[in-house]
């Protein structure tokens, strides 16, 4: 079989199925072009990622299309929907906004060939080429955009930094850009969601799958082909990402740094938009990257629900287009007078209400200390008065503190912080927090996550041989460890430990109560499995497809260890929370 570049109208576009893009090393891309009819020049929203351009978005995300579609049905209204793909633009929706939709294929994906290594550089490097290609097209202005969820989300970041002359702005809608710190190595601790999702995202659309893969129903045609390629042939062509993940076990082997955003070479027009609920991946990415990144015009979004749902509805899309209307088209569509921080405030009962802020962390943020006494054990604004300590099994559900009933409606919206003081009987323990809400009945308040339906408030995670912090990029809000040596514990004696949990928006209502969990293990929402996901797991138990359960990571015997938190007049633990104010 061959490749077979193809141009034909349908559906009110031009569509140019299989465009070579011939990159600096020689290497052939394919891409898609969906544009107008008209003959012209257009702005380009473009993506590149190995989710396969041909494989529609209903045929292997199952549950999330239907799902989506009919919980949210200006989801499905106004277009064909048949060039629906994962987590990118449906062009039926840009085209006739006067738009060119570019998809391309990552190298060893779908239909372009290559050696697949996920998020490298060399896949930077591509996607700065295809941008620049684009920008030279004769229908295009040379304006681009890049625009998509997560995959193609996280590799704008690092593109974005190579500074592609004609890249004029990005939407980076739920992306992580710290891949050691947002998503292999939580604290320093191994997440087996690589092993997940890396063989059932990634592998079964590898281009060389060939007929052993799917078929199109967009054009008929195999979309990860057209070679047909031995299982040890496709096996050659890859890098093993889960592998690659656990054989880095820290923050500054070469694998991570050659994939780390340099911050401050993203100076293009930025556009954050995150979940509160996405824990174990993608929001902290977001907040770093609209924090830390040199460009001058940056906003922030933080919605709720579904990791992919609010990027299709009319919602997502109308802020999508009124930003790249603005730096694409040069339209008067209002971005001028965009908030540079627009919230979907959380409340129980999956209600959010919109408000607009100037910055994160909010300056009105009200930095309050919640002191954790083990009698009780309980949490209140009362400093430690005398010596305390609780032990738990180092692979349990630990221990919980709970506040009194609040006494007036109180919002906890940003990044969150602890400081523990602990101590264990083995070289090494492992540090799981949840913040949580629950009723006056103690019933717990949780929330449709980003994956799961009974996501909790909040979830930080640290390694004791990992607490060794940066103190350049520390904030007393946002501890920022070096994950770059071991520290092993001395068994018996105490340390002291700061530690991260991704930031968060809820509003608790009075009477609820508010608590800290110091856990062994992954937080387990209490009331049973919850529905999952065909790729990622037939069903969640309150973290989705992140846990944190390898037994080559955790041995144990290391792992498994009595932990003891200490408490007293100088060790004062905390959990530390942005309560803010009414405006």
């Amino acid at each position: 079989m061959s490749y077979e570049e193809k141009s034909e109208i349908r559906d009110g576009m031009q569509i140019d199925w299989d465009v070579p893009i011939k990159m600096d090393d020689g290497l052939v891309l394919r891409a898609d072009i969906y544009r107008p009819i008209a003959k012209g020049k257009y702005p380009v929203i473009l993506s590149y990622g190995p989710y396969g351009k041909w494989l529609h978005f209903e045929d292997l995300y199952t549950d999330q299309w239907r799902r989506m579609c009919a919980e949210h049905p200006d989801v499905p209204a106004g277009s064909t929907n048949k060039y629906q793909n994962w987590e990118v633009v449906d062009p039926e929706k840009w085209v006739p906004d006067g738009y060119a939709v570019v998809r391309v294929d990552s190298r060893g994906a779908g239909r372009s060939p290559g050696i697949m290594d996920i998020w490298s550089k060399r896949e930077a490097e591509d996607q700065y080429h295809c941008v620049e290609w684009a920008a030279q097209q004769p229908w295009s202005t040379g304006k681009v955009g890049l625009n998509g969820i997560s995959y193609y989300a996280m590799n704008q970041w690092q593109t974005a930094v190579l500074q592609p002359p004609h890249l004029s702005a990005i939407c980076i809608w739920e992306g992580a850009a710290d891949y050691y710190r947002d998503l292999s190595h939580h604290g320093g601790i191994y997440c087996t969601f690589p092993d997940t999702w890396f063989p059932s995202q990634v592998i079964s659309v590898q281009h060389g799958l060939g007929t052993k893969g799917y078929r199109s129903r967009m054009n008929g045609d195999w979309v990860a082909g057209p070679p047909t390629l031995t299982k040890e042939e496709l096996k050659a062509n890859r890098r093993d990402f889960a592998a690659d993940c656990y054989a880095n076990p820290l923050a500054t082997d070469e694998y991570w740094t050659s994939r780390m955003p340099d911050w401050s070479k993203v100076n293009v027009p930025l556009f954050s938009a995150c979940n509160w609920g996405g824990q174990g991946l993608h929001p902290r990415g977001n907040y770093e990257g609209f924090v830390r990144a040199a460009s001058k015009e940056k906003w922030l979004e933080v919605h709720g629900i579904e990791h992919w749902t609010h990027f299709y509805t009319d919602y997502g899309v109308a802020l999508q287009k009124k930003f790249f209307g603005h730096f694409l088209k040069g339209e008067d569509t209002g971005w001028a007078k965009q908030p540079k921080v627009l919230l979907q405030v959380r409340h129980p009962g999956e209600q959010f209400v919109e408000r607009h802020e100037d910055d994160w962390p909010l300056k009105r943020t009200e930095w309050t200390k919640f002191y954790l006494h083990p009698d009780g054990p309980t949490l209140s604004t009362e400093p430690q008065s005398k010596a305390g300590s609780v032990t738990y099994g180092g692979l349990s559900d630990g221990v919980t503190f709970l506040t009194a009933p609040m006494e007036k409606e109180t919002e906890i919206t940003g990044p969150i912080a602890a400081k523990l003081w602990i101590s264990s009987k083995s070289p090494d323990a492992d540090f799981f927090l949840v913040v949580r809400v629950f009723s006056p009945d103690l019933k717990e308040i949780t929330f449709m996550g980003a994956l799961d339906p009974h996501t909790p408030i909040a979830q930080g995670w640290l390694r004791a041989s990992h607490r060794k912090l940066d103190q350049k990029l520390s904030l007393p809000y946002r501890p920022y460890h070096t994950h770059d040596e071991i520290q092993p514990l001395k068994p018996g004696e105490v340390y002291e430990l700061d530690i991260e949990v991704w930031p968060t928006s809820i509003v608790v209502p009075k009477g609820h109560r508010v608590a800290l969990s110091v856990r062994g293990r992954d937080y387990e929402w209490g009331g049973g499995a919850g529905q999952g996901l065909g790729t990622l797991g037939k069903v969640f138990t309150g973290v989705g497809p992140f846990q944190h359960n390898d037994g080559r990571d955790r041995p144990p015997m290391v792992f498994g260890a009595d932990v003891t938190l200490h408490t007293g007049k100088d060790r004062q633990a905390y959990l530390l929370l942005p309560v803010i104010p009414a405006k």
